[in-house]
């Protein structure tokens, strides 16, 4: 009798774990499903970038027209990451728990509204000043939808991959950033000459509508997997020990020491060029520079998978490829304060932003590698910190430039920062979970 009955419990565990196995293994993606998201994720990424830099592309068009001095342009400019520090923490909680489809979408729709009808909002007050204020408190609302997309893709990357395919497939989306800023070189830089900057805004919120549709289409293939996705990998982050280990500050300091760079440069380089090279074309200026980011980010993947093969840890791998992204900007800064010619500065705009893709399979990355189980928390708290540059180095370069009207200060001083994160992380950076 006894004999049987453990036979019968070992037929049920085992019936049990075949039943997990199944369950876990039915939440991942098959290699179609892979393929499904990766371009529909790469396409909403190249929405989002490319609704974010519509500002920064029209700024000097609208500031003209406007009368807004650098300041104005600057408390605009910067206002969006507000909003973008404000959801990344909760936007990547509540997709480690519902889904990161579901919050994705809900971003979405936001966004792509707000863009849609931001020549509203621009025309809306006659008298400057408060016009600037509310500008800056809807793009404040759109920086607050954009910063729930990445810590949610994260997420939802994290809990549809297998491990070996995180990282990679992660770096690869964010090449969509490339695209994006591409489209509005050349989209909107069309658009801009063609018609006027109106146009330009409702062409973008359009396309960003038309995708939220797509989205939803298939995120009703993962509704029927939620509950069983949310019992069986959530477990509460330990925030106490995550903020104690320096690991996890060195990637949070290095990634907001990079952001600082790629922000400036985003939010100013139109003007820049606008005002120090006005000859050069505006599809130029807005298209050369960003045609580098999507090589550079594949080359930086092979580099990365070749170290590891070649016996790198995943830690020394990290720092080397960080390495790369951090000296190749800080030198090109320099270079940048001091050029004399547009074929000099775009030269040293796309060696900076192309360097980007380095820093896209490094840091940000790092989260999935620290916190395999809590990607989206740790990826949203290190954007939040990370995107503080957006709008404090972005406003502090339009101050000092209403002040001096000297470029090479905001290149030397992002150029310094940069190298503050450099030797930050590569003493205490990590690619070994922590929690």
């Amino acid at each position: 009798m006894d004999k049987t009955n453990i036979q019968e419990s070992k037929s049920v565990t085992a019936m049990n774990n075949q039943l997990l196995t199944e369950c876990k293994a039915h939440l991942f993606w098959s290699r179609k499903q892979q393929r499904k998201w990766f371009f529909t994720l790469l396409y909403g990424t190249c929405l989002v970038y490319a609704t974010r830099t519509s500002v920064p592309l029209l700024i000097p068009a609208i500031s003209k027209e406007k009368h807004w001095t650098k300041t104005d342009s600057g408390t605009i400019l910067s206002s969006f990451f507000w909003g973008y520090t404000l959801t990344q923490v909760a936007s990547g909680f509540i997709s480690d728990r519902i889904g990161g489809q579901k919050v994705i979408f809900f971003a979405a729709v936001g966004w792509s509204l707000t863009t849609l009808f931001m020549p509203s909002i621009i025309n809306t007050f006659s008298n400057n000043e408060v016009s600037v204020k509310f500008i800056a408190a809807v793009r404040m609302l759109n920086g607050a939808f954009q910063g729930m997309h990445f810590p949610s893709m994260i997420s939802l990357t994290s809990q549809r991959l297998h491990e070996p395919d995180r990282a990679s497939f992660f770096s690869l989306l964010t090449s969509g950033s490339a695209l994006g800023t591409l489209l509005t070189g050349s989209l909107g830089s069309y658009l801009l000459e063609t018609y006027n900057w109106t146009k330009v805004f409702q062409v973008l919120g359009g396309l960003g509508l038309m995708w939220t549709a797509v989205l939803s289409y298939y995120s009703l293939s993962l509704m029927k997997n939620a509950a069983s996705n949310k019992s069986s990998n959530v477990t509460p982050l330990p925030w106490l020990q995550l903020l104690s280990k320096p690991p996890f500050w060195s990637c949070v300091l290095g990634h907001a020491c990079q952001n600082n760079c790629f922000f400036v440069l985003l939010s100013w380089m139109p003007t820049y060029f606008h005002d120090t090279f006005p000859e050069v074309k505006g599809w130029v200026v807005n298209m050369v520079p960003w045609l580098s980011l999507l090589p550079c980010t594949f080359l930086a993947k092979m580099v990365s998978e070749n170290l590891v093969k070649s016996g790198y840890s995943v830690t020394v791998t990290r720092k080397i490829v960080e390495t790369i992204c951090l000296v190749t900007q800080s030198i090109n800064l320099l270079i940048l304060a001091s050029v004399t010619n547009y074929q000099a500065a775009i030269l040293c705009l796309t060696l900076i932003i192309g360097s980007t893709g380095f820093h896209n399979n490094a840091i940000a990355v790092n989260p999935s590698d620290l916190a395999p189980k809590h990607s989206g928390s740790v990826f949203g708290l290190m954007n939040t910190v990370g995107a503080i540059p957006g709008f404090l180095g972005v406003y502090v370069a339009g101050h000092l430039l209403e002040i001096t009207h000297n470029w090479s200060i905001v290149f030397v001083i992002t150029s310094i920062v940069n190298v503050l994160g450099c030797i930050v992380y590569l003493l205490f950076g990590s690619g070994n979970a922590i929690i």
